[in-house]
């Protein structure tokens, strides 16, 4: 992950993040990858509770705007609170996008896009990472 010279509350090595994480956590936390689509599991859960990073676990999002986009991630259309992610222009892969970023540990979760048509109430489609999230249950 092209981190910037950004100091975060959770700051560890990225030898430390290896150490935590999951090869597959790491690639897509630490270095800005994506999982397959329709292949995390949180894509289609409609359980209810509060999404956390999974890497300093941060509350990021919780199941109240959580929706079905049909995208292959699970979208959300408004974080917990705006302080929670940091949104930085991606110019990756030809393209131009806003990545969304952990606020609170810099690690990536996924990108965030508007205007697309889906009827929620901010038209933003936060497309997140699966395994970028932790789901604790409402109740638990």
């Amino acid at each position: 992950m092209s981190q910037d010279a950004r100091r975060y509350q959770v700051d560890k090595t990225e030898e430390q993040w290896r150490a935590e994480l999951s090869p597959q956590e790491y690639a897509v936390l630490r270095e800005a990858g994506t999982e397959r689509p329709f292949t995390g599991e949180y894509t289609d859960t409609k359980t209810e509770g509060v999404y956390s990073c999974r890497a300093c676990g941060a509350e990021l999002f919780r199941s109240d705007t959580k929706f079905a986009s049909h995208c292959g991630w699970p979208s959300f259309y408004d974080p917990a609170d705006t302080k929670a992610v940091e949104l930085i222009e991606d110019r990756s892969m030809g393209m131009v996008r806003i990545e969304v970023r952990c606020a609170s540990c810099g690690s990536h979760l996924g990108h965030v896009f508007e205007g697309e048509g889906y009827p929620t109430p901010t038209d933003q489609r936060y497309c997140i990472n699966s395994i970028s999230l932790r789901l604790a249950p409402s109740g638990s």
